[in-house]
């Protein structure tokens, strides 16, 4: 029965790269209907309605049902975390990044890298700094330490415009 669960998840992954995300949804909620604790489905599901229906609060439930029914699944952190992030419940946010550092699964560049974003949406420039520059100590890939690099120089620029504004 796992492989047929295995199986519909796929199709469903499929179906979201084609667009065809109602069909998804369906296949996704008929999976954890016979089996409630497929966390992928319910990471899938979540990724829907946060960013195809715009129902953050079931988004939310799906994600910590994902995280919960399978704490090795690396994709339930970072999207609940994205969620976290672009409600502003920064507080939240920072308990869900330090409890994923301690996941062996989730690669760190990825959480500190959010953790850069949280910093600089609240103001941080400095700590953003740090963040992003600690993301990069991870980080293998070069495109992605661009990225870093060029979110370093952003807070920069952001800090020296603030900093004219007083000065």
């Amino acid at each position: 029965m796992e492989n047929k669960f295995n199986e519909d998840f796929l199709k469903a992954d499929e179906l979201i790269k084609d667009n065809k995300i109602s069909e998804a949804l369906g296949l996704l909620q008929s999976i954890i209907l016979e089996e409630p604790s497929f966390g992928k489905a319910h990471n899938h599901i979540g990724w829907i309605y946060e960013t195809k229906l715009g129902e953050h609060n079931k988004a939310e439930l799906h994600y910590k049902q994902a995280i919960k029914s399978e704490p090795t699944y690396h994709a339930s952190y970072v999207n609940y975390a994205y969620l976290l992030s672009g409600q502003n419940r920064f507080e939240e946010l920072k308990k869900h990044l330090e409890h994923c550092l301690n996941v062996h699964t989730i690669n760190k560049s990825t959480i500190y890298n959010e953790y850069g974003i949280m910093y600089e949406l609240q103001g941080n420039n400095k700590e953003a700094v740090k963040a992003f520059k600690k993301a990069k100590q991870y980080c293998l890939d070069i495109k992605t330490m661009e990225t870093y690099d060029t979110s370093i120089q952003r807070c920069i620029k952001k800090a020296g415009f603030l900093k004219s504004l007083f000065w």
